[in-house]
């Protein structure tokens, strides 16, 4: 069974002090300055860049009322809570949060499902653009304290175990009084076994772009701080397993661009796959990744590459999804021993 953690109130006061000695992934601060995260989602200097592009250009990024916000109350006394940092594309949050919670919904039906983000800017955007609210952390804690809820799961949908995912169990301790037992699923990539079947999922999810000419590349987001291992852990299952047409290079630490435009150099291929190895496929994936100016995209074409973007985020993989769902059982599991 995979790790998980049992909550009380004396785990919840001292998390803050374990989060610091951890040796997690460094991401954005509380006044939303910084770009480092976990989550493989958006950073908040992605999403300012998104905030900014939609106010000076007349695009669409899809039908926000396609999308359940599940800010409902009338929760119950058993709740599945799934924060994530959050996306403003309304499209690809419906095809990748919005599915990640409908799995959990389906799996476990003696639960309510609901929504927290923790970006705030997300949230004001999206509220101001399409008027529609989204609960960040805080308040989808005082939703379910309100509801009278009892026992409350948290599952994240962050790539990686680190400093927000430390964060997120540290406001949840203001709240912890007001439930009988509060526990957490884990993030994505959190055991051999987890990293195994992300492998797995992705290769599948190519399989048909595997001709033997073509570079399969996936861009993370990255982080300066130590999680940023995830992704060479990864480079190095794909390599043992003979993927030896996948790279993994990440937007803001290493591997870098350069790093994976030499390795498809080196091996001599003639096009490139190019799609995001993150949550949702958000600012990042159109722009840094797929876009007409100062893309990867761009790059590998300047290099003589014909090159494909697959513009989705693996919220949208149900091989991923069911990693989620079975880390929110091992939570759930916990609650009755």
């Amino acid at each position: 069974m995979k790790n998980h953690r049992n909550i009380n109130a004396a785990f919840l006061a001292a998390s803050f002090i374990v989060a610091m000695i951890s040796t997690g992934c460094t991401d954005r601060s509380s006044d939303m300055k910084t770009s480092k995260n976990d989550n493989g989602a958006n950073s908040v200097s992605e999403e300012s860049k998104a905030v900014q592009k939609s106010d000076d250009e007349d695009y669409s990024t899809g039908d926000a009322k396609l999308d359940d916000p599940r800010n409902q109350d009338n929760i119950g006394e058993n709740e599945l809570l799934v924060l994530s940092f959050g996306t403003s594309f309304n499209d690809s949050r419906r095809l990748t949060i919005g599915a990640i919670e409908n799995s959990l919904e389906s799996a476990f039906p003696d639960y309510s499902v609901r929504r927290g983000f923790s970006a705030n800017i997300v949230i004001d955007h999206i509220n101001r653009r399409d008027n529609i609210l989204i609960d960040d952390i805080d308040a989808a804690l005082k939703r379910a304290v309100d509801n009278g809820v009892k026992n409350l799961v948290v599952q994240p949908t962050h790539l990686m175990n680190g400093i927000e995912y430390n964060e997120i169990v540290d406001k949840t301790a203001a709240y912890s009084d007001a439930f009988e037992k509060v526990v957490f699923g884990e993030p994505l990539l959190t055991s051999d076994e987890d990293f195994e079947r992300v492998e797995k999922a992705i290769v599948d999810w190519t399989s048909e772009y595997d001709d033997g000419n073509t570079a399969i590349c996936f861009m993370g987001h990255g982080t300066e701080a130590d999680s940023n291992y995830v992704y060479e852990k990864m480079q190095k299952l794909l390599k043992e397993n003979g993927h030896t047409n996948y790279f993994i290079g990440t937007v803001e630490a290493s591997p870098t661009l350069d790093d994976v435009m030499n390795a498809v150099k080196s091996g001599g291929y003639k096009k490139v796959i190019l799609e995001p190895l993150m949550v949702v496929a958000g600012d990042h994936a159109n722009n840094d990744m797929a876009g007409d100016e100062d893309s990867w995209k761009t790059a590998f074409e300047e290099e003589g590459f014909e090159v494909e973007c697959l513009l989705r985020g693996l919220g949208e993989n149900e091989e991923i999804r069911q990693i989620y769902v079975d880390h929110a059982q091992a939570a759930i599991d916990s609650i009755n021993k």
